[in-house]
């Protein structure tokens, strides 16, 4: 890139060209009142900010993490010889028993940074997870095991222990609600293993979700993040820690200037419960959502595609208990306003296990407020289910589809839960309606609309009954491998 002084050279140049041309064209005036043009004051480009300063202050609170773990080694030899016999005896002696699966030492790097006096550092879940050991190198050259003092693998944080034998360096976690998309920003980590590293660029977006779990809430940025990156810090031109590096998107697996962090006040909320706890406690609702778009939202007769779409509800959960219902749709929690499924899952997730909060909900074009007591999130194991077998099937008329009955064959090949009712799609024609808005045979209709349906030929009465209503757009709530959602039909009316 050229420098300023180069650029003004090139100008100079070619105006004086430009007047050396004019010297050689020269002619009279046509009207002698014109007036001269204007003499424009020379243009200075602004000067970019320099991060020296910032990089000096901040830089002794940043580390390098080595992590150790067991790696399987694939192709473990097996005897040759006759079992029992002395040979075999002697083989498995010297090279072990082929049947067990050996391992081998495997180490990774990556970044982290001091967050107290006392030693703690944040980094990612995907830094030591699984590892055996771990050890922190200090900016001052110092080398020093480290304990895992609780990890995260919802929003893949983990909070890590030195002891540097007296207070440590360490940085402030900034408010990431304040920082706006176009303010410059600092990435200081391990890059490929090379040391602290250095790079800087801006705020690209904010609220990114990248599939990495309910709670994702990124900052997208374009500071060039690479492998070893990950959990460093990010930093405003303050010196505030506004985020923790956490991924890329790379079809290369290097940058290309597409990089994630996690936000500070995120960061804040779990660090604080793995300090006391060494896990997080979430307040678990027992529902499942989906966002509701234009289509869906016309179909069950809302005025905007706003809040989450509760497509499920966990038998004696504690929505089920507070009289939630598929079809609801969550507008606020809390009195604080509810736009994304994402907004539910996290408004949620940052309130305690039996604590009571208070739902508005949107349920047969009404508003009403419902209280819940919440329970502690748990993991679930997911449902399987195989394509089905249908026996006898009601048409679905101009829709492109046709349904079956829950029949005990019909349960048996798609491993139904005995309490599952509804019409079973039997066929789908590849270009009608249903296959346009993505069903599948096999996938259990369980309601249209709000009206639950448990036979073929209920489902078929009530979507001829939905298709009569204004909009041309059917909701249907399915169940498809152990999973509800609701998609969106469109039909004919009549």
């Amino acid at each position: 890139m050229p420098t300023p002084a180069r650029r003004r050279t090139g100008l100079a140049a070619l105006l004086l060209g430009a007047s050396a041309l004019t010297g050689v064209f020269v002619a009279p005036p046509i009207f002698a009142q014109t007036a001269p043009a204007p003499i424009e004051a020379p243009r200075v480009a602004a000067a970019l900010p320099g991060f020296a300063d910032l990089v000096e202050r901040v830089r002794p609170a940043v580390v390098t993490i080595t992590t150790t773990a067991q790696a399987p080694v694939s192709g473990s030899a097996s005897s040759p010889f006759q079992p029992g016999s002395e040979q075999d005896r002697m083989f498995r002696r010297f090279f072990g028993d082929g049947a067990q699966q050996r391992q081998r030492p495997m180490h990774a790097l990556g970044s982290g940074f001091l967050i107290d006096a006392q030693g703690r550092i944040v980094t990612n879940n995907h830094v030591v997870e699984n590892a055996t050991e771990v050890r922190v190198q200090l900016a001052d050259g110092r080398e020093l095991p480290a304990r895992v003092l609780g990890r995260d693998a919802r929003t893949d944080l983990a909070l890590l222990q030195v002891d540097a034998g007296g207070p440590t360096p360490h940085l402030a976690l900034g408010d990431s609600d304040r920082a706006r998309v176009g303010d410059w920003v600092v990435a200081v980590g391990n890059p490929f293993g090379l040391g602290g590293t250095v790079t800087a660029g801006i705020l690209s977006a904010r609220g990114r979700e990248i599939g990495a779990g309910p709670y994702d809430d990124f900052l997208q940025i374009d500071a060039p993040i690479n492998s070893g990156n990950s959990g460093g810090p990010l930093f405003t031109q303050d010196g505030m820690v506004i985020g923790v590096n956490t991924a890329i998107f790379s079809p290369s697996g290097g940058s290309i200037g597409i990089g994630f962090a996690i936000p500070s006040n995120m960061v804040r909320q779990v660090v604080a419960q793995l300090e006391q706890n060494g896990h997080v406690d979430r307040g678990f609702l027992g529902v499942t959502t989906q966002p509701l778009t234009p289509q869906l939202a016309s179909a069950l007769r809302l005025p905007r595609p706003d809040g989450a779409l509760v497509v499920g509800v966990e038998r004696d959960g504690p929505a089920a208990r507070a009289g939630l219902k598929p079809g609801d749709v969550v507008t606020a929690v809390g009195g604080d306003t509810v736009r994304t499924q994402r907004e539910l899952a996290r408004a949620v997730a940052e309130l305690r296990p039996g604590s009571t909060v208070v739902l508005t909900v949107r349920r047969d074009g009404r508003d009403e407020t419902v209280n819940v007591r919440l329970t502690a999130l748990a993991e679930k194991p997911d449902t399987a289910a195989q394509p089905a077998t249908p026996a006898s099937a009601a048409s679905g008329g101009q829709l492109g589809l046709a349904l079956a009955s829950v029949d005990p064959q019909v349960r048996q090949a798609l491993r139904l839960p005995s309490g599952v009712r509804g019409a079973v799609v039997a066929e789908v024609r590849g270009d009608g309606p249903a296959a346009e808005a993505g069903l599948r045979a096999g996938d259990v209709i369980q309601a249209v609309g709000t009206r639950d349906v448990t036979s073929a030929d209920e489902a078929v009465a009530a979507i001829r009954d939905a298709s009569r209503q204004p909009g041309g757009t059917v909701a249907l709530r399915i169940l498809r491998n152990g999973e509800t959602a609701y998609v969106p039909l469109e039909t004919t009316h009549g």
